[in-house]
């Protein structure tokens, strides 16, 4: 069985409020070193398969520079530290995004995106019976557009490959588990 590294030395590289980088130094258990050994810290992130009381999902589409596409994503973002619970994040940031409020918000677990070099884990959330808060001011800071999905539509696209962000197909394939959606054979 492997055991945990013993950290030699560690350099932060960068920090500002997006990523903390260092590059560390480890001796495994058998006394070899692991250098340069990049970790990259990041925020923890919340995203919710988010179902509207009348059935729709919830689904925005926005540009992201890493890969110079627009993408179609679950709403979600960080988790702050000024928030008082992992689902009151995941309200906060449903609401700012969408300006739906929800009845329901559950927790699905988390997952992490590299657990090699990340420290950040992305909280999986289904949150359900949302209602549109004609009053909700949209955060002016987010170049998204929302749109409604019919359900069938949302599992099509789902099935087509349209969600690339990983960790958000992992959302949704818990939130599909969870609503009975997905059934899992132990004998396979």
């Amino acid at each position: 069985m492997s055991k945990a590294w013993k950290l030699l030395r560690s350099e932060q590289m960068f920090k500002d409020r997006w990523a903390d980088i260092c590059v560390n130094a480890y001796q495994q258990a058998d006394g070899k070193i692991i250098e340069p050994f990049y970790v990259y810290g990041f925020p923890d992130y919340a995203t919710a398969l988010a179902i509207t009381q009348e059935g729709e999902v919830l689904v925005e589409r926005m540009y992201r520079a890493g890969l110079d596409v627009m993408t179609l994503e679950l709403p979600g973002g960080c988790v702050d530290a000024t928030d008082p619970s992992l689902e009151a994040a995941m309200a906060r940031e449903l609401y700012e995004e969408t300006g739906y409020r929800f009845d329901q918000i559950t927790y699905l677990g988390f997952t992490s995106p590299n657990p090699t070099t990340n420290t950040n884990v992305m909280r999986m959330f289904l949150a359900t019976g949302g209602v549109k808060d004609p009053t909700a001011q949209l955060d002016p800071h987010e170049d998204i557009s929302v749109e409604l999905m019919a359900w069938n539509d949302f599992v099509q696209a789902f099935e087509q490959n349209q969600f690339v962000q990983s960790m958000q197909t992992c959302t949704i394939l818990y939130a599909l588990q969870h609503l009975g959606k997905l059934k899992i054979d132990p004998h396979v």
